[in-house]
Protein backbone atom coordinates (compact mmCIF):
# COMPACT_ATOMS: atom_id res chain seq x y z
CA UNK A 1 0.00 0.00 0.00
CA UNK A 2 0.70 3.79 -0.53
CA UNK A 3 3.03 5.32 2.80
CA UNK A 4 1.28 8.80 3.42
CA UNK A 5 4.85 10.08 4.71
CA UNK A 6 3.21 13.72 5.47
CA UNK A 7 4.09 14.30 9.29
CA UNK A 8 7.11 15.56 10.73
CA UNK A 9 6.28 15.80 14.07
CA UNK A 10 2.29 16.01 13.71
CA UNK A 11 1.98 19.12 15.30
CA UNK A 12 -0.46 21.86 14.08
CA UNK A 13 -0.36 24.55 15.91
CA UNK A 14 -2.46 26.95 14.76
CA UNK A 15 -6.02 27.97 15.84
CA UNK A 16 -8.58 25.26 15.16
CA UNK A 17 -11.24 26.56 12.49
CA UNK A 18 -13.86 24.49 13.16
CA UNK A 19 -16.03 26.39 15.61
CA UNK A 20 -18.22 24.44 18.34
CA UNK A 21 -21.09 25.90 20.57
CA UNK A 22 -21.50 23.90 23.61
CA UNK A 23 -25.26 22.89 24.56
CA UNK A 24 -26.06 25.28 27.55
CA UNK A 25 -28.56 23.58 30.44
CA UNK A 26 -31.28 25.66 32.93
CA UNK A 27 -29.62 28.25 34.49
CA UNK A 28 -26.65 28.66 32.02
CA UNK A 29 -24.92 25.55 33.21
CA UNK A 30 -22.91 23.44 30.40
CA UNK A 31 -25.08 20.28 29.88
CA UNK A 32 -22.91 17.18 30.41
CA UNK A 33 -23.61 14.30 28.69
CA UNK A 34 -21.89 11.68 30.77
CA UNK A 35 -19.38 10.96 33.25
CA UNK A 36 -16.62 8.96 33.96
CA UNK A 37 -14.76 9.46 37.30
CA UNK A 38 -13.77 12.86 37.04
CA UNK A 39 -13.96 13.05 33.40
CA UNK A 40 -17.27 15.20 31.65
CA UNK A 41 -18.86 15.30 28.66
CA UNK A 42 -20.12 17.78 27.17
CA UNK A 43 -22.09 17.86 23.63
CA UNK A 44 -20.50 20.38 21.02
CA UNK A 45 -22.58 21.37 17.95
CA UNK A 46 -19.97 21.69 15.51
CA UNK A 47 -20.41 24.23 12.99
CA UNK A 48 -17.45 22.86 10.60
CA UNK A 49 -15.48 19.98 10.91
CA UNK A 50 -13.27 19.51 8.19
CA UNK A 51 -9.64 21.63 8.06
CA UNK A 52 -8.27 22.54 5.17
CA UNK A 53 -4.35 23.21 4.79
CA UNK A 54 -4.66 27.29 3.44
CA UNK A 55 -6.43 27.72 6.94
CA UNK A 56 -4.00 25.29 9.02
CA UNK A 57 -0.76 26.34 7.34
CA UNK A 58 -0.16 22.40 7.32
CA UNK A 59 0.00 19.95 4.10
CA UNK A 60 -3.04 17.96 4.83
CA UNK A 61 -6.46 18.49 5.55
CA UNK A 62 -7.70 17.37 9.63
CA UNK A 63 -10.42 16.09 11.37
CA UNK A 64 -10.67 15.37 14.91
CA UNK A 65 -14.25 14.67 16.31
CA UNK A 66 -13.47 15.69 19.76
CA UNK A 67 -11.93 18.71 21.23
CA UNK A 68 -9.62 17.43 24.38
CA UNK A 69 -8.65 13.98 25.66
CA UNK A 70 -9.03 11.91 28.15
CA UNK A 71 -5.91 10.14 27.64
CA UNK A 72 -3.98 12.81 30.10
CA UNK A 73 -0.13 12.66 28.42
CA UNK A 74 1.79 14.96 30.01
CA UNK A 75 3.38 15.67 26.82
CA UNK A 76 1.08 16.37 24.74
CA UNK A 77 0.93 19.25 22.46
CA UNK A 78 -2.92 19.75 21.54
CA UNK A 79 -3.73 21.01 24.58
CA UNK A 80 -3.72 24.62 22.79
CA UNK A 81 -7.26 23.64 20.95
CA UNK A 82 -8.94 23.86 24.17
CA UNK A 83 -7.79 26.73 25.06
CA UNK A 84 -9.22 28.57 21.84
CA UNK A 85 -12.45 26.43 22.47
CA UNK A 86 -13.30 27.28 26.40
CA UNK A 87 -12.26 30.76 25.43
CA UNK A 88 -15.06 31.38 22.87
CA UNK A 89 -18.25 33.52 24.33
CA UNK A 90 -20.75 31.37 25.93
CA UNK A 91 -18.24 28.27 26.59
CA UNK A 92 -16.12 29.76 29.13
CA UNK A 93 -18.26 27.96 32.06
CA UNK A 94 -17.41 24.56 31.20
CA UNK A 95 -13.47 25.10 31.53
CA UNK A 96 -14.78 27.14 34.95
CA UNK A 97 -14.21 25.28 38.46
CA UNK A 98 -11.24 26.67 39.21
CA UNK A 99 -9.48 24.59 36.30
CA UNK A 100 -6.12 25.40 34.58
CA UNK A 101 -6.73 25.07 30.29
CA UNK A 102 -4.18 22.35 30.12
CA UNK A 103 -6.03 20.22 33.03
CA UNK A 104 -9.81 20.68 31.46
CA UNK A 105 -7.88 19.52 27.97
CA UNK A 106 -8.07 16.13 29.79
CA UNK A 107 -11.05 16.39 31.83
CA UNK A 108 -13.67 18.28 29.94
CA UNK A 109 -14.18 16.45 26.86
CA UNK A 110 -16.46 18.19 23.69
CA UNK A 111 -18.33 15.98 21.16
CA UNK A 112 -18.67 16.74 18.26
CA UNK A 113 -21.42 14.49 17.33
CA UNK A 114 -22.96 15.72 14.15
CA UNK A 115 -19.21 15.70 13.18
CA UNK A 116 -20.29 12.74 10.43
CA UNK A 117 -23.05 14.59 8.85
CA UNK A 118 -20.88 17.84 8.49
CA UNK A 119 -18.29 15.76 7.37
CA UNK A 120 -20.23 14.11 4.75
CA UNK A 121 -22.03 17.62 3.89
CA UNK A 122 -19.01 19.24 3.20
CA UNK A 123 -17.89 16.30 0.97
CA UNK A 124 -20.92 16.04 -1.25
CA UNK A 125 -21.62 20.22 -1.21
CA UNK A 126 -21.56 20.96 -5.31
CA UNK A 127 -18.21 22.95 -6.46
CA UNK A 128 -18.94 24.13 -10.16
CA UNK A 129 -19.18 20.30 -10.72
CA UNK A 130 -15.65 19.56 -9.54
CA UNK A 131 -14.66 17.13 -6.58
CA UNK A 132 -14.06 18.43 -3.34
CA UNK A 133 -10.40 20.37 -3.67
CA UNK A 134 -9.24 17.50 -0.82
CA UNK A 135 -10.33 14.77 -3.08
CA UNK A 136 -9.44 16.35 -6.42
CA UNK A 137 -5.92 17.19 -5.42
CA UNK A 138 -5.85 13.81 -3.92
CA UNK A 139 -4.73 15.30 -0.59
CA UNK A 140 -4.76 13.38 2.82
CA UNK A 141 -7.20 13.83 5.56
CA UNK A 142 -5.77 13.33 9.25
CA UNK A 143 -8.49 11.93 11.70
CA UNK A 144 -7.18 12.96 15.43
CA UNK A 145 -4.31 15.80 15.09
CA UNK A 146 -5.70 17.59 18.04
CA UNK A 147 -7.09 14.33 19.81
CA UNK A 148 -7.27 10.99 20.23
CA UNK A 149 -10.17 9.50 18.02
CA UNK A 150 -10.31 6.26 19.76
CA UNK A 151 -10.23 7.36 23.50
CA UNK A 152 -12.62 6.31 25.83
CA UNK A 153 -15.86 8.67 24.71
CA UNK A 154 -15.71 6.86 21.49
CA UNK A 155 -16.76 3.11 22.74
CA UNK A 156 -19.60 5.42 23.94
CA UNK A 157 -20.41 8.23 21.12
CA UNK A 158 -18.77 6.82 17.77
CA UNK A 159 -18.15 9.91 16.28
CA UNK A 160 -15.31 8.55 14.77
CA UNK A 161 -16.81 5.46 13.32
CA UNK A 162 -19.32 7.65 11.80
CA UNK A 163 -16.51 10.17 10.16
CA UNK A 164 -14.90 7.08 8.45
CA UNK A 165 -18.17 5.43 7.03
CA UNK A 166 -18.78 9.30 4.95
CA UNK A 167 -15.21 8.86 3.86
CA UNK A 168 -16.14 5.17 2.68
CA UNK A 169 -18.24 6.66 0.77
CA UNK A 170 -15.83 8.05 -1.81
CA UNK A 171 -13.06 7.23 -3.37
CA UNK A 172 -9.28 8.04 -3.94
CA UNK A 173 -9.07 9.51 -0.85
CA UNK A 174 -5.94 9.18 1.19
CA UNK A 175 -7.11 8.76 4.95
CA UNK A 176 -4.71 8.65 7.93
CA UNK A 177 -6.01 7.70 11.71
CA UNK A 178 -3.41 8.29 14.50
CA UNK A 179 -3.89 7.24 17.56
CA UNK A 180 -3.24 5.17 20.85
CA UNK A 181 -6.23 3.05 21.73
CA UNK A 182 -6.67 -0.94 20.31
CA UNK A 183 -9.71 0.37 20.11
CA UNK A 184 -9.47 1.12 16.29
CA UNK A 185 -9.64 -2.19 15.91
CA UNK A 186 -13.45 -2.03 16.14
CA UNK A 187 -13.44 -0.66 12.70
CA UNK A 188 -11.07 -2.48 11.15
CA UNK A 189 -15.04 -3.64 8.90
CA UNK A 190 -14.83 -0.05 7.73
CA UNK A 191 -11.40 0.69 7.24
CA UNK A 192 -11.52 -2.61 5.07
CA UNK A 193 -14.15 -1.30 3.23
CA UNK A 194 -12.29 2.51 2.60
CA UNK A 195 -9.16 0.85 1.82
CA UNK A 196 -11.27 -0.48 -1.31
CA UNK A 197 -11.63 3.05 -2.62
CA UNK A 198 -9.03 4.63 -1.19
CA UNK A 199 -5.29 4.80 0.25
CA UNK A 200 -5.75 4.19 4.19
CA UNK A 201 -2.82 4.21 7.16
CA UNK A 202 -3.78 3.81 10.98
CA UNK A 203 -0.06 5.43 12.57
CA UNK A 204 -0.12 3.71 16.18
CA UNK A 205 1.63 5.95 18.85
CA UNK A 206 3.87 4.04 20.85
CA UNK A 207 6.83 5.70 22.82
CA UNK A 208 7.96 2.95 25.21
CA UNK A 209 7.40 -1.04 26.02
CA UNK A 210 8.22 -0.26 29.05
CA UNK A 211 4.52 -0.58 31.08
CA UNK A 212 5.10 1.19 33.99
CA UNK A 213 6.77 4.12 32.71
CA UNK A 214 4.44 4.40 29.85
CA UNK A 215 1.77 5.22 32.99
CA UNK A 216 3.99 7.35 34.69
CA UNK A 217 3.80 9.66 31.37
CA UNK A 218 0.57 8.52 29.87
CA UNK A 219 -1.56 7.97 33.02
CA UNK A 220 -4.83 6.73 31.24
CA UNK A 221 -3.28 5.25 27.87
CA UNK A 222 -3.51 1.66 26.92
CA UNK A 223 -0.84 -0.30 27.46
CA UNK A 224 1.83 -0.50 25.42
CA UNK A 225 0.89 -4.52 25.25
CA UNK A 226 -2.33 -3.85 23.99
CA UNK A 227 -1.19 -1.51 21.32
CA UNK A 228 1.78 -4.10 20.03
CA UNK A 229 -1.25 -6.34 19.74
CA UNK A 230 -3.70 -3.99 18.25
CA UNK A 231 -0.81 -3.50 15.54
CA UNK A 232 -1.02 -7.46 14.77
CA UNK A 233 -4.52 -7.24 14.66
CA UNK A 234 -5.17 -4.00 12.03
CA UNK A 235 -2.13 -6.25 9.76
CA UNK A 236 -4.25 -9.25 9.79
CA UNK A 237 -7.27 -7.38 8.82
CA UNK A 238 -4.94 -5.73 5.74
CA UNK A 239 -4.89 -2.73 7.59
CA UNK A 240 -1.07 -0.89 6.47
CA UNK A 241 -0.10 0.75 10.02
CA UNK A 242 2.70 2.68 10.77
CA UNK A 243 3.98 3.54 14.49
CA UNK A 244 4.56 7.28 15.60
CA UNK A 245 7.54 6.66 18.37
CA UNK A 246 6.30 10.81 19.21
CA UNK A 247 7.69 12.63 20.92
CA UNK A 248 11.15 10.51 22.25
CA UNK A 249 11.35 11.91 25.49
CA UNK A 250 15.28 13.53 26.02
CA UNK A 251 16.65 10.99 29.03
CA UNK A 252 13.75 9.70 29.49
CA UNK A 253 12.98 6.81 26.39
CA UNK A 254 15.74 7.66 24.29
CA UNK A 255 18.20 5.22 25.70
CA UNK A 256 19.37 3.05 22.07
CA UNK A 257 18.55 -0.38 23.43
CA UNK A 258 15.66 0.48 24.43
CA UNK A 259 14.34 2.19 21.30
CA UNK A 260 15.80 -1.26 20.05
CA UNK A 261 13.63 -3.16 21.94
CA UNK A 262 10.79 -0.81 20.85
CA UNK A 263 11.49 -1.09 17.21
CA UNK A 264 11.95 -5.30 17.07
CA UNK A 265 8.81 -5.38 18.79
CA UNK A 266 6.55 -2.90 16.24
CA UNK A 267 8.82 -5.04 13.14
CA UNK A 268 7.43 -8.38 15.20
CA UNK A 269 3.70 -7.09 15.21
CA UNK A 270 3.87 -6.82 11.45
CA UNK A 271 4.00 -2.24 11.17
CA UNK A 272 5.59 -1.48 8.06
CA UNK A 273 6.94 2.07 8.54
CA UNK A 274 7.68 3.82 11.82
CA UNK A 275 8.78 7.56 12.27
CA UNK A 276 10.88 9.04 15.18
CA UNK A 277 11.15 12.74 16.57
CA UNK A 278 12.17 14.36 19.62
CA UNK A 279 9.54 15.78 21.94
CA UNK A 280 8.42 19.80 20.73
CA UNK A 281 7.28 21.98 24.22
CA UNK A 282 5.22 24.76 22.63
CA UNK A 283 3.52 27.02 25.10
CA UNK A 284 0.18 25.58 26.61
CA UNK A 285 1.96 21.76 26.52
CA UNK A 286 5.25 23.78 28.32
CA UNK A 287 2.96 24.43 31.26
CA UNK A 288 1.65 20.84 31.73
CA UNK A 289 5.11 19.15 30.89
CA UNK A 290 8.01 21.00 32.79
CA UNK A 291 6.03 20.69 36.51
CA UNK A 292 5.66 17.14 35.71
CA UNK A 293 9.53 16.55 35.07
CA UNK A 294 10.28 18.42 38.21
CA UNK A 295 7.56 16.23 39.69
CA UNK A 296 8.54 12.97 38.47
CA UNK A 297 12.49 13.17 37.25
CA UNK A 298 13.82 16.13 39.25
CA UNK A 299 17.49 15.35 37.98
CA UNK A 300 16.29 16.01 34.68
CA UNK A 301 14.42 19.14 35.21
CA UNK A 302 17.48 21.68 34.97
CA UNK A 303 18.65 20.34 31.95
CA UNK A 304 15.31 20.44 30.48
CA UNK A 305 14.63 23.70 31.08
CA UNK A 306 18.20 24.90 29.60
CA UNK A 307 17.58 22.70 26.31
CA UNK A 308 13.73 24.55 25.69
CA UNK A 309 14.87 28.11 26.91
CA UNK A 310 15.18 29.37 23.58
CA UNK A 311 12.22 27.41 21.52
CA UNK A 312 10.21 24.28 21.38
CA UNK A 313 12.48 21.79 20.31
CA UNK A 314 15.81 20.84 21.28
CA UNK A 315 19.21 21.32 19.68
CA UNK A 316 19.86 19.75 16.06
CA UNK A 317 22.37 18.06 17.48
CA UNK A 318 20.53 15.67 19.31
CA UNK A 319 17.78 15.49 16.83
CA UNK A 320 20.25 14.62 14.20
CA UNK A 321 21.51 11.67 16.39
CA UNK A 322 18.36 10.66 17.71
CA UNK A 323 17.61 10.12 13.29
CA UNK A 324 20.62 8.30 12.92
CA UNK A 325 20.16 5.66 15.73
CA UNK A 326 16.30 5.34 14.39
CA UNK A 327 17.18 4.98 11.07
CA UNK A 328 19.65 2.30 11.86
CA UNK A 329 17.65 0.41 14.07
CA UNK A 330 14.61 0.61 11.50
CA UNK A 331 17.07 -0.79 8.59
CA UNK A 332 18.46 -3.70 10.74
CA UNK A 333 14.52 -4.76 11.57
CA UNK A 334 13.03 -3.74 8.15
CA UNK A 335 11.00 -1.28 9.29
CA UNK A 336 10.50 1.55 6.46
CA UNK A 337 11.37 5.05 7.92
CA UNK A 338 9.37 7.91 7.32
CA UNK A 339 9.20 11.45 8.31
CA UNK A 340 11.89 13.79 9.90
CA UNK A 341 12.02 17.20 11.97
CA UNK A 342 11.67 20.02 10.45
CA UNK A 343 15.06 22.41 10.13
CA UNK A 344 14.05 24.99 8.05
CA UNK A 345 12.35 27.77 9.64
CA UNK A 346 12.88 28.06 13.94
CA UNK A 347 13.87 31.50 14.48
CA UNK A 348 14.18 30.77 17.87
CA UNK A 349 15.60 27.99 18.08
CA UNK A 350 19.24 27.44 19.42
CA UNK A 351 21.43 24.32 18.38
CA UNK A 352 22.73 23.97 21.82
CA UNK A 353 20.98 22.04 24.24
CA UNK A 354 21.46 18.47 22.56
CA UNK A 355 23.79 16.32 21.99
CA UNK A 356 22.98 13.16 20.34
CA UNK A 357 26.03 10.90 21.61
CA UNK A 358 25.21 7.84 23.61
CA UNK A 359 26.69 7.75 26.67
CA UNK A 360 26.45 5.30 28.89
CA UNK A 361 23.45 3.87 26.32
CA UNK A 362 21.56 6.64 27.17
CA UNK A 363 21.10 9.68 24.27
CA UNK A 364 21.96 12.28 26.63
CA UNK A 365 21.48 16.20 26.96
CA UNK A 366 24.80 17.56 26.87
CA UNK A 367 24.66 20.89 28.19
Amino acid sequence: MLQTALFSDLVDSSPPTDTVRVAIGAGGASAAIGEQKDIRYFSAAARSVLNGPETTGMGYWSVNPYVGCAFGCAYCYARYAHRYVTERRGEASVAAEGMPSWLAFERRIFVKRNAPDLLRSALRRPRGGRPHPMIARREAVVVGTATDPYQPAERRFRVTRGLLEALAEHDGLRVVIITKSPLVTRDADVLARLATRSSVSVHVSLITLDRELARRIEPRAPTPESRLRAIARLREAGIDVSVNVMPVLPGITDRPSDLEALVRAIAEAGATHAGACALRLQSEARKRYLPFIEAEFPHLAARYRTSYARGYQVGERYRAGLRRVFGELCARYGVGVWGRDNEDDDDDESDEGGDAEAVGGQLVLEL
